[in-house]
């Protein structure tokens, strides 16, 4: 819809006080048919017209608003779009609306959107349109950024519409010229190999695609893991609230999910299971359920990369591991340590060239991501495929392949020394060589290994659950897991300690120390 811009804010202070709900005092006319004024609620919807109203394909009512040369898209029922409806009626007849009859227009477009309108994705931040990425800067002209294969370009309409949450902050207008080597210093990082992490993280986040990585950082306090997260988030999706803490639960993590691109926890301790869980839907784009209006929590479909920090290994969950790069910061020494004033100042002068940057990097992942073939490909095998096509203008052909495979190697081992259950498979399967019997046997095989560990699976079903999720991780020790039947139709577990692997050369060292007697009983196959 096209409307006038809004007036100066003085003048809906000074009709506030009007009340259009008085009685009508006019003279009736003389047929004695009474000509009644039209109500409140028609006036508003009327203003409006043939709006531009559509609906989100998970039933969220909007509409795209003319206001100074520009449009902007508001939930129907957001606080903004109830104050500019509030104001059109205020410049139309000096006149405030009664709630009833603002509730009852807001329901008429509603309706009128959600029966009527057509169907249109609202992003936060970034969108992906084909082959074409687009950014919003989340000024107040709401202009975006345009990337593509050819390069990209500031634009002042673009083809997506954004949605404008609260807490979000504008992005400077980018700039050529820069490079990322200034994030080095910066952010702190030890080596060039941490650099590259930093950045295969920071274009993966900018692809629009999951689905995403979780960036883990650790390190001593007094690293900067803090300042290096905030910085991060600056650089894409910066916000009022930098950095969160823990969520209490699946329903506030959605609120966050809902309104932010990238989420930045900080400081934590520990991951809960739940916690974990979630975070491998929301990573890949999946599993909640969307809300009822524009002002509530609700995300479907939609994949978010993440950041966070603890000082002591946070990620101990084998699946959320397998989808995580991993960055460890050193202690800053006094004589290097800057004030935040002054490190923020040296980045904000650099944030515009280094977006700039990290948009060559996009824009050239989208010209050779076709060309691109994976000789072998990891479980983030598209992170790995898109940073791989955005390597020439970053760092040097192939260096994230090799830098990924020993991140990734590195997650295995932590994770499989973290993890009790694992460790305790990995050993039993390393004493046997071979084993075959049902998850019942093997849930009494392992229970001397079970000890106190709260963790460890309180039956032969819950074993089984977690022999699946943790099959990858085995298998990159050594030890394979295959889920058969045999005859009859029982379902079996069959661990095999695969060849010229580290558990293999692990069971030849206990076998020359200690010869390993043999099982008493063993099913057959």
């Amino acid at each position: 819809m096209r409307m006038s811009s809004v007036a100066p804010a003085a003048e809906p202070c000074r009709e506030s006080a009007r009340d259009i709900e008085q009685p009508d005092s006019r003279p009736q006319a003389a047929s004695g048919g009474a000509t009644s004024a039209p109500r409140q609620a028609d006036r508003l919807a009327a203003l409006i017209g043939a709006a531009d109203l559509f609906r989100t394909p998970d039933g969220i009512a909007y509409a795209d608003l003319e206001i100074d040369g520009h449009r902007e898209t508001w939930a129907v029922r957001s606080r903004f779009f109830r104050r500019w409806l509030t104001w059109q009626l205020l410049s139309a007849t000096n006149g405030v609306p009664s709630t009833q009859a603002l509730n009852e227009a807001l329901g008429l477009l509603e309706a009128r959107a959600l029966s009527g309108g057509p169907v249109h994705e609202v992003k936060v931040r970034l969108c992906r349109l084909g082959d074409t990425i687009h950014l919003d800067l989340g000024d107040p002209a709401w202009r975006a950024v345009e990337i593509d294969a050819e390069g990209w370009r500031l634009i002042e309409r673009p083809p997506v519409r954004f949605r404008r949450p609260a807490i979000q902050q504008p992005l400077p207008p980018p700039e050529r010229g820069g490079t990322v080597t200034i994030l080095r210093s910066l952010l702190d990082l030890p080596t060039d190999a941490d650099l590259a992490m930093a950045i295969a993280w920071l274009v993966a986040a900018l692809a629009d695609r999951g689905p995403c990585p979780v960036l883990v950082l650790a390190g001593e306090a007094g690293a900067g893991k803090s300042t290096f997260m905030a910085m991060m988030q600056a650089l894409i999706d910066p916000g009022a609230a930098r950095l969160r803490a823990l969520p209490r639960g699946e329903r506030e993590l959605i609120v966050a999910a809902r309104d932010c691109h990238v989420l930045a926890f900080d400081n934590l301790s520990s991951l809960p299971g739940w916690f974990s869980d979630a975070l491998c839907r929301l990573l890949s784009g999946g599993g909640f359920a969307a809300g009822p209006d524009g002002d509530t929590a609700g995300m479907a479909g939609m994949a978010r990369p993440v950041i966070m920090n603890g000082i002591t290994d946070i990620v101990a969950r084998p699946d959320l591991a397998d989808r995580a790069l991993f960055l460890t910061l050193n202690g800053i020494p006094p004589e290097r340590r800057r004030t935040e004033a002054d490190l923020w100042s040296a980045f904000e002068a650099a944030r515009p060239r280094l977006l700039g940057v990290l948009l060559d990097a996009v824009s050239s992942g989208l010209r050779r991501l076709p060309q691109i073939r994976l000789t072998e490909a990891p479980r983030m095998a598209d992170l790995a495929r898109w940073v791989e096509a955005c390597e020439p203008s970053l760092f040097a052909p192939g260096a994230f392949k090799a830098l990924y495979s020993g991140n990734r190697n590195g997650a295995a081992r932590d994770a499989i020394e973290c993890d009790a259950f694992v460790v305790g498979v990995r050993e039993f399967a390393c004493r046997e060589g071979a084993w075959v019997g049902s998850a019942t046997q093997l849930y009494r095989e392992l229970a001397p290994a079970a000890g106190t560990s709260g963790v460890w699976p309180g039956n032969a079903r819950a074993l089984s659950s977690r022999l699946r999720q943790c099959a990858a991780f085995l298998r990159s020790c050594g030890v394979e897991v295959l889920f058969q039947r045999a005859s009859g139709g029982l379902r079996i577990i069959r661990l095999i300690v695969l060849p010229n692997s580290p558990a293999a050369a692990n069971r030849l060292a206990g076998a020359k120390a200690s010869p390993a007697s043999p099982v008493a009983s063993r099913p057959s196959a």
